[in-house]
């Protein structure tokens, strides 16, 4: 969805989080995003409603409501998200080119033999 990107280019650490119990779920209540949340690193409900409100604010989100409670659901899809972080990344890092992030992913060794045998693979279907 373009308006979320146009808004913010990234989404913070929380509203990942909550994000992703949004695209988990399909749709949920503030309560039901509360639970579903780690527990190693829980909040507190009014913060959950608060992040919602701002995704929701962001163009991320979108509620409707059922009786008293309002049910939300992601309008952001997590592959536009992605989109939107790694070309955050690329303009804030890489001066927007593919080729220094992927050199930088390889020069820091943190790729094993199959990544590497995927990439080329990918790259052999992409000429």
């Amino acid at each position: 969805m373009v308006l979320a990107r146009t808004l913010s280019a990234t989404l913070t650490e929380a509203e990942l989080r909550i994000m992703q119990v949004l695209w988990d779920k399909q749709s949920a209540t503030v309560q039901q995003v509360l639970e579903a949340l780690p527990r190693e690193r829980p909040l507190a409900y009014n913060s959950v409603l608060t992040i919602i409100r701002i995704l929701e604010k962001k163009g991320c989100v979108r509620h409707v409501k059922d009786g008293r409670a309002h049910i939300y659901r992601a309008v952001l899809k997590h592959d536009e998200a992605k989109r939107s972080e790694i070309q955050h990344l690329l303009g804030r890092f890489f001066q927007n080119s593919r080729e220094l992030l992927v050199l930088n992913i390889l020069e820091d060794h943190g790729i094993d033999a199959q990544e590497l045998q995927r990439l080329r693979q990918l790259l052999d279907e992409n000429r």
